[in-house]
């Protein structure tokens, strides 16, 4: 008779239910694991027979077989350790069969027994929620899954505990969600000094998730800007979190089941491989743009990054998701991030310092500018010059305004948004407006509409620019707390987008 466990096998952040089976065979003693297991999946039945003979738990003098169904999904990765061992226990009626069906385990075991924490315990939960049974995984993910309140989680240390479990003799209590991150004083917007231009993008890119990016020399501060931009973000709301922390779950960042509110700020190198930053290589793992999901990301350097690299965030920046496609798979991963970018005029990064005379110039700033292409400079709704900064400056009091007044002044937007757009799921923030929806809800006066028109017909706006202008101006006016979209906005939100030097074009 066969007996049955069942757990998860990854997708993306989809989960899809695998049935594990055992069954004893006539035959010479062997234990084979079918069913398109991978390398870690097959060497399961070595660390499953060691645990149970340090328990003193012998197997039978017969064939064991365990298929993984169905059989053509392929499977990766160790979790399967605790389910295989469950669901051969079970069969050779050391645990009752019905009970083990009952729960959803996933789980790696060491040569002892104990239970060593794996990638993916909140989206076991949700999955385990979904099929109304129990989680059971190691004491080590336990925090992380008990935060799916609609799943019941039992987190043993050893394997030895979960048996004691399931046949009654020491009952595991359910497992208590991990605590939730406090904020941290991070770095404040009134330490910048000057830059006051590159201050209001900022917040106009806080308020409606805006694409934005910085060109200036070197030192002239755009990299401190950036990386004061989360604070100005309000926290993620509870789905946004949970959102969040299943892609960083199945990329093994969620320490101590903690769960963040924090809006997650993302800085890869110039030199990242595509596969680190769209996602891919072994498992397809999420990439930088992924785990940057309703939050940041910031890519410093930015005409240095492989132009293979850059064109591939075309397609995630419009459609808020990325698919990493493989031979055997197609995995789909949510990427609505807000790109900050940053860069210099030109390689040397003085094209326009009347002190530091670039010798190519102007053919060394359009040469560098150039590995920007067209298509995915006009996806930055907001560009911004960054001019540098006088010493005497860096000596005068702070005269800004605090992260904490710039951000009250965000969250008051981001609440008409929400209030604006509360029966549009798929619409949080202005940069989703589309369609009628952007029509009706960023359609400016008169004035500001003959504005627009005159400024797209001299300076020739793409269709995709003309509505992101009418997103930003959206945004503007929210910080002002405006009903409608005036001339004045359309005008601001104009003067970010119409870049008057080759260099940002």
């Amino acid at each position: 008779m066969t007996a049955r466990a069942y757990t998860v096998a990854f997708e993306g952040i989809e989960t899809r239910e695998v049935e594990v089976q055992c069954a004893m065979a006539a035959g010479m003693p062997g234990f084979s694991i079918v069913g398109l297991p991978d390398k870690a999946v097959s060497e399961a039945r070595d660390r499953v027979r060691s645990a149970l003979q340090a328990m003193s738990i012998a197997l039978p003098s017969k064939r064991v077989i365990v298929n993984l169904s169905p059989a053509g999904l392929p499977k990766e990765g160790s979790h399967f350790d605790l389910p295989i061992a469950l669901a051969l226990l079970a069969a050779i009626d050391v645990l009752p069969r019905e009970m083990v069906e009952g729960v959803t385990a996933l789980g790696e075991l060491s040569l002892d027994g104990t239970l060593l924490p794996v990638i993916g315990a909140l989206p076991a939960a949700l999955h385990a929620a979904s099929r109304h049974r129990t989680l059971i995984c190691p004491k080590a993910c336990g925090a992380e899954a008990a935060w799916v309140e609609a799943a019941q989680v039992l987190a043993p240390d050893t394997l030895h505990a979960a048996i004691a479990h399931f046949t009654g003799q020491r009952p595991l209590p359910p497992a208590e969600p991990g605590e939730v991150e406090r904020a941290t004083g991070g770095p404040d917007l009134a330490e910048v000094r000057g830059q006051e231009r590159a201050k209001r993008a900022l917040e106009i890119a806080a308020a409606g998730r805006h694409h934005l990016i910085f060109v200036g020399p070197p030192g002239s501060g755009k990299s401190m800007l950036a990386r004061r931009l989360p604070g100005l973000m309000p926290p993620m709301s509870a789905r946004e979190a949970l959102d969040t922390s299943m892609i960083h779950s199945l990329a093994g960042l969620v320490e101590e089941g903690g769960i963040t509110r924090h809006r997650p700020f993302q800085e890869p190198h110039h030199t990242a491989s595509m596969a680190a930053i769209v996602g891919g290589g072994k498992g397809a793992k999420p990439g930088q743009i992924s785990l940057a999901h309703n939050g940041v990301l910031f890519m410093d350097e930015f005409p240095e990054f492989a132009r293979s690299v850059l064109e591939t965030l075309r397609q995630p920046i419009e459609t808020g998701e990325v698919v990493v496609s493989r031979a055997n798979a197609h995995v789909r991963y949510p990427c609505r991030f807000l790109l900050v970018a940053a860069a210099n005029p030109c390689r040397c990064g003085h094209l326009f310092d009347p002190g530091n005379a670039c010798s190519r110039a102007p053919a060394c700033g359009e040469d560098y500018m150039s590995r920007i292409s067209g298509p995915l400079m006009d996806r930055f709704d907001l560009r911004i010059e960054v001019p540098p900064v006088a010493f005497s400056d860096l000596d005068l009091p702070p005269t800004g305004e605090a992260s904490a007044v710039v951000a009250a002044r965000v969250a008051a937007a981001r609440a008409l948004q929400a209030e604006r757009y509360r029966d549009h799921p798929d619409v949080t923030v202005n940069a989703d407006l589309a369609g009628a929806l952007l029509d009706s809800a960023a359609a400016p006066d008169e004035a500001g509409k003959a504005l627009l028109h005159k400024a797209a017909d001299r300076f020739g706006l793409t269709a995709r620019g003309y509505h992101r202008i009418l997103r930003v101006a959206r945004t503007i006016a929210d910080l002002e707390g405006a009903t409608a979209v005036c001339s004045h906005h359309v005008g601001e939100a104009l003067s970010y987008r119409l870049v008057t030097r080759r260099s940002t074009d």
